[in-house]
């Protein structure tokens, strides 16, 4: 398995800032080499530690998106099952594994109240749901 050294650690992380940071960028503000960050880029994207670059768009300017997070508890022995029907959901932005009194955490967004609800039947409608509590997001204070 691969491990992630101090560089690996800072290159991610300034990539977290800005991932159309250039590579000359990121040379100077890691004090190493363009070939040096090449090739921790290289290897970070071959070993799936990156698994792909984004947009993040601002909260306010997609107005009318809805977007919640959803606590569900799972029965059983279901959870890969769950999580394999919810990967399936392009709504679900992101999916999380916790503890305590909830299984799973999914990030939620749609483009309505409407569709917000018939993504909700669809959640709860999954066999091993056997509960969920969902709060929309109003605005986020801190990202």
């Amino acid at each position: 398995m691969f491990t992630l050294d101090d560089l690996d650690r800072r290159l991610l992380s300034a990539l977290r800032k800005d991932g159309r940071a250039p590579v000359a960028s990121l040379a100077r503000s890691l004090g190493v080499a363009r070939a040096t960050v090449n090739s921790r880029l290289e290897r970070l994207i071959a070993t799936g530690t990156i698994v792909g670059f984004s947009v993040r768009v601002r909260d306010e300017l997609d107005p009318l998106a809805i977007r919640a997070v959803s606590l569900l508890a799972v029965e059983g022995r279901a959870t890969s099952t769950v999580i394999g029907q919810l990967r399936g959901l392009p709504e679900i932005t992101a999916l999380h594994s916790t503890n305590g009194g909830w299984d799973l955490v999914a990030e939620l967004q749609t483009e309505s109240l409407a569709a917000f609800d018939q993504l909700l039947g669809r959640i709860r409608s999954i066999d091993g749901v056997i509960n969920s509590e969902t709060s929309l997001l109003l605005s986020s204070v801190l990202r």
